[in-house]
């Protein structure tokens, strides 16, 4: 039972701690995975789960005598701090977030943080695909194939790993389910082949957005040149989160360095350096590289920053490849 599993693990949380640094603590976590968009915390909501919760009470009682509780842990600490965790609020704009977090493997796209573990993602992936549906995750395996988490305000977030994360809010079923939510979800799947058990190779019938053709490689590239040229540095760190090539060229053999060197977005400059490292000594059509656009547009800083750049990319090239010809040596020389 996932409630039974969820109060044992509240007993868990930071021992030693009292129940406000406890509740603190998982908070910080839930709003680093939400890229510090909103996550709150319903009063209104804690009250009624403390005093209509009989089920968890005795779900308590019952996992206290078969001795599932580490040893000196409080029963009722761990189930009011299970409640106040059952309380906490976030929208779709920000559990949306948090389940890209869970998709790409840990790392919130927004700040770029890594939040999560790769094992804590599997386990978390696994128990959501077995059980967090709850009675009807069986059924939800079978059509959907994906893991999810339902609540009982009618929300469900979807995981499509490596992909992207949904949130969506419905009205509930008879069966205490998120009716369009649910829908959503078989019609999400129906049209991608993002079900486990799809065949990725050879299927025909549904579209698969992880391939890449020459016109969605195209339109990467514009939207990549375009953040450039507006000083997005947020897209530009989703698309490098995203695995994205931050060397891509447009038809005129231009980066996305020699796009924000022209227009003069240092910020801009310095995540294509420093976080993507981009090759300074790319020249376009006319053999202009970043820099001289730089120049020729009167941007002192970019320059005095790309100056200093390409000595640290030449001095970096110098030393790896020197590495690289010693590594080969002694494989060599083992050889022999």
């Amino acid at each position: 039972m996932v409630n039974a599993g969820a109060i044992v693990v509240s007993s868990l949380i930071k021992m030693g701690c009292n129940k406000a640094e406890k509740f603190d603590y998982v908070v910080d976590y839930l709003k680093k995975m939400a890229g510090n968009e909103y996550v709150g915390f319903s009063n209104t909501t804690f009250q009624s789960e403390k005093e209509t919760g009989d089920r968890n009470y005795a779900i308590g009682y019952y996992l206290k005598d078969k001795k599932c509780f580490p040893r000196d842990a409080d029963m009722m600490a761990a189930l009011d701090l299970y409640f106040q965790l059952c309380s906490v609020e976030v929208t779709c704009e920000s559990g949306s977030v948090m389940a890209a977090t869970l998709a790409n493997g840990g790392i919130c796209p927004i700040t770029g943080e890594c939040v999560l573990s790769d094992e804590a993602i599997r386990n978390t992936l696994s128990l959501m695909h077995s059980c967090g549906m709850y009675d009807f995750s069986g059924q939800f395996a079978f059509h959907v194939g994906l893991p999810a988490k339902s609540a009982v305000s009618g929300a469900i977030l979807l995981v499509v790993p490596n992909v992207m994360g949904v949130m969506c809010l419905s009205p509930l079923d008879k069966a205490g389910n998120s009716t369009r939510g649910i829908g959503f979800c078989q019609e999400l799947v129906s049209l991608f082949n993002f079900h486990n058990y799809d065949n990725l190779l050879h299927c025909t019938r549904k579209m698969d957005p992880r391939r890449e053709g020459d016109e969605v490689r195209n339109k990467t590239v514009v939207n990549l040149l375009f953040a450039a040229h507006s000083g997005d540095i947020s897209a530009l760190r989703r698309f490098a989160l995203s695995a994205m090539d931050m060397e891509q060229k447009d038809y005129d053999s231009r980066t996305a360095l020699h796009v924000a060197a022209a227009e003069g977005h240092l910020e801009v400059v310095k995540f294509l350096m420093e976080a993507c490292r981009i090759n300074p000594f790319v020249k376009d059509r006319w053999g202009n590289i970043a820099l001289d656009d730089a120049i020729q547009f009167h941007h002192l800083e970019v320059v005095k920053l790309l100056k200093d750049y390409q000595e640290s990319y030449i001095l970096g090239s110098r030393q790896a490849k020197e590495a690289a010809e010693d590594l080969s040596k002694e494989n060599l020389e083992s050889m022999v």
